[in-house]
């Protein structure tokens, strides 16, 4: 089977070209081995399930691994305790069951009985059946297995507005601390795009309330997980292995990286569009012409007059949160300088959704690719038509814009 560049839902080295994540991994696997509890939030389409199931197989031979998507559980298992305690013992046992079958633990027999004993325990639950209880049998369950348990749960924020989620929180967050005396997880890692400790963004103000430092235990994540320089040499690197393009690659993957500052979906979509929209048109008949700095320069052109699911989010985020707009258009358009303060809310936000970066204390948008697919939605809209500085920028659009691209030597509030 031929491998192709992939940008919809998870990457796996089988099908698809890949950056090689192994050094992101080894930084992971210390936060395990340390038995940290961390979350790991990064904006929409940044890589996270696929490294999720790349750090599944990394730490195959030390950790029971158990991932669950919290996507796959509807409103409906988090009506109460019983309901979403019941839900999540048969989806981890499931789970469990499914990495039994398709492993080669020299511990399976015992796995397998152990996991006999959990589905026991749920079998024989009544009504009264609830968080407490389902902690109580997940220690056992982790007491008697013969490896470290890992819990890895995605999209974790996708269930987060409501309490029975927050007293699940709370229940780990009691197992870390006594975990001493009690046997539990050796680690507990949540994945999603809000952080846990910024929850809060979750909710209406009179729900605030609710959000009483569950999580106030997790590490910090400090893992850089966009694509460096190196990691996109080598996912060309693996393309020409196949094609014999003649390309540098080395030279491309610096190129692709000043466009996209790393962002995962970024990179594959910029050479997904090399590989298959460019590929047999008049100027680029063949593998060799497309794998150019012409090629990449193109792409970045199509991609940058595209609707993608990443740029969707991107501008619903502006509707959303209106501060957040006031600060990227006095970014863009104002040349204001901003420096980085935790406490601001919009900033916070933006942060969160990938959209802006801290370098040296200063917050800028955080690739080309988003200032100047930005760019021209402020030139789209009604909300900045009064704005002088929109105005002067409308009619000389092309001091800003230069083939399709950001024209950064004419502006120089913007920063790269």
């Amino acid at each position: 089977m031929n491998k192709f560049f992939n940008t919809n839902a998870v990457c796996t080295p089988r099908y698809h070209y890949m950056a090689d994540i192994t050094d992101k991994l080894k930084q992971i696997k210390v936060m395990v081995d340390a038995g940290q509890y961390f979350t790991i939030n990064r904006a929409r389409q940044y890589g996270k399930t696929t490294t999720l199931k790349r750090l599944k197989e990394y730490l195959k031979n030390e950790y029971l691994v158990i991932i669950l998507d919290f996507q796959r559980l509807d409103a409906a298992k988090f009506q109460d305790g019983n309901i979403f305690s019941l839900t999540f013992g048969k989806y981890f046992l499931q789970t469990l069951n499914r990495s039994l079958s398709n492993s080669s633990y020299n511990s399976k027999n015992e796995l397998i009985r152990i996991a006999e004993d959990f589905n026991n325990t749920l079998d024989t639950a009544d009504s009264h059946f609830s968080l407490y209880e389902l902690f109580t049998a997940l220690n056992a369950f982790c007491n008697a297995s013969p490896l470290p348990v890992v819990l890895i749960i995605d999209e974790i924020d996708s269930a987060s507005n409501n309490q029975v989620f927050l007293d699940f929180l709370a229940q780990l967050r009691s197992c870390y601390i006594e975990r001493d005396e009690i046997p539990t997880f050796q680690s507990v890692i949540l994945s999603g795009v809000y952080d846990i400790k910024n929850l809060k963004h979750r909710f209406v103000p009179e729900e605030e309330h609710k959000l009483n430092s569950p999580w106030n235990i997790a590490a910090d994540f400090l893992v850089d997980m966009s694509f460096s320089v190196h990691e996109i040499a080598g996912m060309l690197g693996e393309y020409e292995a196949d094609h014999k393009t003649g390309m540098d690659g080395s030279k491309l993957a610096g190129l692709i990286y000043d466009y996209t500052s790393g962002y995962p979906f970024l990179v594959s979509r910029i050479c997904k569009l090399m590989d298959e929209a460019l590929l047999n048109t008049v100027r680029f008949p063949t593998k060799s012409s497309v794998w150019t700095r012409d090629g990449v320069m193109e792409a970045v052109k199509l991609l940058l007059n595209e609707k993608n699911p990443l740029f969707d989010s991107l501008t619903g985020k502006l509707m959303d949160y209106p501060e957040l707009t006031k600060i990227i258009y006095a970014i863009l358009f104002r040349g204001e300088s901003m420096g980085y303060n935790p406490d601001d809310k919009a900033i916070d936000i933006a942060l969160m959704f990938g959209f802006l970066k801290v370098r040296d204390g200063i917050v800028a948008i955080s690739n080309r690719i988003f200032e100047t697919r930005l760019y021209n939605y402020f030139l789209t809209t009604d909300e900045v038509i009064g704005d002088n500085i929109y105005q002067s920028a409308l009619q000389n659009k092309s001091q800003f814009v230069k083939d399709g691209h950001l024209n950064m030597r004419m502006e120089p509030g913007i920063t790269i």
